[in-house]
């Protein structure tokens, strides 16, 4: 079985020292590093995060984006992270992209287990828009501007792409390498890319759309691999519990590589009481390949 190379692009706004404890908890020499720095992370950040990273030669940073959250630019900084991570001279297997609130539920070794025995197989949240999430076509039937730090509150009405299935899951994703090749150079993806620009939070909706419209040939498998609880925030949207040491049995029970997310300033023991996890048998292995592919009509997709 062949020795899985994984590419991470972490992105990081704040908590310089809980992306530390991720970067620890994920590092391993074989594998390769993209670090996004959010433009709107102090100066003291940035410097902490980099000094930290020196003495590492298999990290890279990537140029800053003003990422807004709902905004575009989230996606943007996702494509460059993506182009950056294929230009480097490096024969990585999968892309992983994490937040640096996010930490692993399991240790590399077994996460690299998991994708040698699924070598060839992408995995992110795919529902069909329209049927699962009605309440969310808004975003994408009204035209949205990014600002500087925020969304445009003035939209208008527009019809959606022709002949395109909107498709909604989320921002987290286990890609190939052959399917991070295709999103970043096919031309088939230029037409999303103009109108998912001016959508509202593209980043949860843009790839899905993208790889189930496409002449895209592998296989996707509904399912981001990411423990997250979502609470209500506000009116219209949710958000993601920070998890505490109440939540401990839901992380060791479910059969996720990730969970999002984290917050030392609300509970700094949670993270270590997962990391006592790591030695112990992974024994829902066999469960945790057993998903569901997506289906469509295309006969390549299972």
């Amino acid at each position: 079985m062949k020795a899985i190379s994984i590419a991470y692009l972490i992105l990081v706004h704040r908590l310089p020292d809980q992306f530390k404890k991720l970067f620890t908890a994920i590092y391993e020499s074989t594998n390769f590093y993209l670090i996004h720095i959010d433009k709107k992370a102090s100066q003291e950040i940035g410097e902490n995060v980099r000094i930290f990273l020196k003495s590492y030669s298999n990290v890279h940073i990537l140029d800053s984006e003003n990422v807004v959250w709902g905004g575009y630019s989230m996606v943007q900084a996702e494509l460059d992270g993506m182009k950056y991570l294929l230009n480097m001279n490096a024969q990585w297997d999968y892309f992983i992209n994490l937040s640096g609130q996010d930490y692993p539920l399991k240790s590399q070794k077994i996460i690299r287990e998991f994708l040698s025995k699924n070598n060839g197989k992408s995995y992110l949240k795919i529902a069909d828009q329209e049927k699962s999430r009605p309440e969310t076509m808004n975003r994408i039937e009204n035209y949205f501007e990014e600002l500087e730090d925020k969304i445009s509150e003035k939209t208008h009405k527009r019809n959606f792409m022709k002949d395109v299935i909107p498709y909604i899951g989320g921002q987290w994703m286990i890609l190939t390498r052959d399917c991070c090749e295709f999103i970043t150079n096919s031309i088939e993806v230029k037409k999303f890319e103009d109108y998912y620009l001016n959508t509202l939070i593209a980043d949860e909706s843009f790839f899905q759309t993208v790889l189930m419209n496409t002449s895209f040939t592998g296989t996707l498998v509904d399912d981001d691999k990411r423990a997250i609880i979502w609470i209500p925030d506000g009116d219209i949207k949710l958000r993601p519990k920070t998890f505490t040491k109440t939540d401990l049995d839901f992380l060791q029970q479910g059969n996720h590589l990730f969970a999002r997310k984290f917050d030392d300033h609300v509970d700094n023991n949670i993270i270590d009481s997962i990391k006592a996890q790591y030695d112990e048998p992974f024994k829902t292995l066999v469960k945790i390949t057993d998903v569901k592919n997506i289906s469509r009509t295309i006969p390549h997709l299972n």
